[in-house]
């Protein structure tokens, strides 16, 4: 590793994961950063995973501590950034990885409570931590946000407030890099395509799905021929986090083999 992030200080919200056989966006991407020299937070609605990410962060000789919070909370999204600056003096990074889509349908079908509850997590809950996150951020002229989306805000999918959360999500990411550029202060977004990450699969396979069988079938989706892994989001959150993409803010990043393309 180069020491991309070295003396900078980065939450991850939502650094635990999904149990299974692969590794999950949030936590691949706190042990990169850790890797590259940064400082983390991890923040968790379940502290004993969140925990788990931090244990895999000191086997390699990182430094983090954890913070178990639901970001739909605001009072519990302005402890997150008090209780990074209480611990660290700053903050570098926001990096929002917290996203659902348990129960969504199409529009006929859906509940209004799976709409309110997919929403309230997938964009309410970001806005909150950036909303407490960024004064910080603005008084030091500098930061980066990373948010994670998804490529379903772009491209055609049946699951209608999944889909609809995360264009409002890109959106807003936009918003914010209009609104603070001029303290210095960066926000980008991260489209995942199709991932072979333990939230991505195991659904399907406690339902009765084939776990070869339906790996097979998501990765004949892919132009490159396969899925992603969590490893291809992380890296990219760890460009956009760095000094390297200082001249970077504003942009919606897929990370999908080449899904997005078939848009155009």
């Amino acid at each position: 590793m180069t020491g991309r992030l070295a003396g900078k200080i980065a939450i991850v919200v939502g650094a635990g994961q999904t149990p299974g056989e692969t590794i999950g966006n949030g936590r691949a991407t706190a042990l990169r950063f850790a890797q590259e020299g940064a400082v983390l937070l991890l923040v968790d609605r379940r502290l004993d995973s969140a925990q788990e990410t931090l244990a895999m962060i000191e086997a390699e000789g990182g430094t983090g501590s954890c913070l178990e919070a639901d970001i739909t909370v605001e009072a519990q999204c302005q402890a997150i950034a008090q209780t990074c600056v209480e611990r660290y003096g700053r903050i570098d990074v926001l990096h929002n990885n917290v996203g659902i889509g348990a129960g969504d349908r199409g529009p006929t079908s859906i509940t209004e409570e799976t709409w309110d509850r997919i929403h309230s997590t997938n964009v309410k809950g970001v806005m909150l931590c950036c909303k407490h996150v960024l004064p910080i951020m603005r008084e030091q002229r500098s930061g980066s946000i990373i948010n994670i989306s998804s490529v379903a805000a772009v491209c055609s999918v049946g699951l209608i407030a999944y889909k609809t959360s995360k264009a409002a999500l890109n959106a807003l990411t936009q918003a914010l890099a209009n609104g603070s550029a001029q303290y210095n202060v960066r926000a980008n977004v991260i489209m995942p395509g199709l991932m072979n990450t333990p939230m991505a699969i195991e659904g399907y396979v406690s339902q009765g799905h084939d776990r070869a069988e339906l790996i097979r079938r998501r990765n004949a989706q892919v132009p490159l021929g396969s899925m992603g892994s969590a490893w291809d989001v992380a890296n990219a959150a760890l460009f956009l986090a760095s000094d390297e993409a200082q001249f970077i803010t504003g942009v919606c990043l897929p990370v999908d083999g080449g899904q997005a393309a078939r848009v155009g």
